[in-house]
């Protein structure tokens, strides 16, 4: 017996002595952070030290001819350049991580924007590959993208055009905005009804909801004490909402998908909210309604 718990305790203290992985995902970002932060100083000597001798650094582009290029630098002459004298200071700013991470290998995605001091420069998005070396986490690949159209600013910015979307979303079936409303979804949107029948996908909605967009108004619901959340990938968000309609305060509850056409209704779900008070005679009132066929 004693044998036994020897062992299992030598595999506890082993499994604890392992980092884990919301410690290795803040490993992962801190060593890209101490390059930015490097950036930012002029600190060539920081900005080199997050680097496996490997490293490689590339941008993916298209060229004034429409066509596809990526191209080549090396790490040697992005350090060198840090640290010499430059107009601005190099602020790339990073609004989401999208961190994996298996055994020695990490990747991160990271979506940025490039700021000469305060004047902004480009945007697009990163793509880290580490390696855990015994000195801790390396950077072995960067690639990234360059554009100079719709660059976030603000750290915000992605809250303020989800509460848009939504707004704009109640508005379009409140005025029988067919093309808006279901624009605002994923082909793969999924509605979920106060009726435990009412599933439906976005074009079964659509078909099924054509009597109430022929109408001037399909229905009105006006939302109030949102709360929105977002991931720390920046490209999924969920949240919650209070509707006043004419079923009386309803709760409204989904997620969102960041898409290429900027951020979509992916999952739908419409409930009445019964205070407590009334449950029991909500209860027997369910149990008393007729039976669909």
């Amino acid at each position: 017996m004693f044998k036994y718990l020897l062992f299992f305790f030598s595999l506890l203290v082993q499994f604890q002595g392992q980092a884990q992985p919301d410690d290795e995902r803040a490993a992962v970002i801190a060593t890209i952070q101490k390059m930015f932060d490097g950036m930012r100083n002029t600190d060539s000597a920081a900005v080199a030290s997050v680097f496996d001798p490997s490293a490689r650094l590339q941008t993916t582009f298209t060229n004034k001819d429409g066509k596809p290029e990526i191209r080549s630098d090396a790490i040697s002459k992005f350090v060198s350049s840090v640290g010499k004298p430059h107009e601005g200071i190099y602020d790339e700013r990073i609004w989401s991580y999208d961190v994996r991470i298996d055994g020695n290998l990490a990747s991160a995605w990271t979506e940025y924007t490039f700021f000469l001091t305060d004047k902004m420069s480009h945007c697009g998005v990163n793509a880290f590959q580490l390696f855990k070396s015994e000195g801790g986490w390396k950077i072995i690949q960067i690639t990234d993208t360059r554009r100079r159209t719709d660059c976030q600013t603000e750290p915000n910015q992605d809250i303020a055009a989800i509460h848009r979307l939504m707004d704009t979303w109640h508005h379009a079936a409140a005025v029988a905005g067919e093309d808006v409303f279901f624009g605002s979804m994923t082909p793969d949107a999924v509605y979920l009804g106060t009726d435990a029948t009412e599933r439906w996908r976005r074009d079964e909605m659509r078909e099924w909801s054509k009597k109430y967009f022929e109408r001037e108004s399909a229905w009105a619901f006006t939302a109030n004490n949102r709360q929105v959340y977002l991931a720390d990938d920046g490209r999924t968000a969920w949240f919650e909402e209070l509707l006043d309609t004419w079923m009386g305060v309803c709760r409204g509850s989904g997620v969102l998908q960041k898409t290429a056409d900027g951020w979509k209704i992916k999952h739908y779900n419409l409930a009445v909210t019964v205070p407590n008070e009334a449950i029991n005679g909500f209860i027997e009132l369910v149990k008393n309604a007729p039976e669909k066929k």
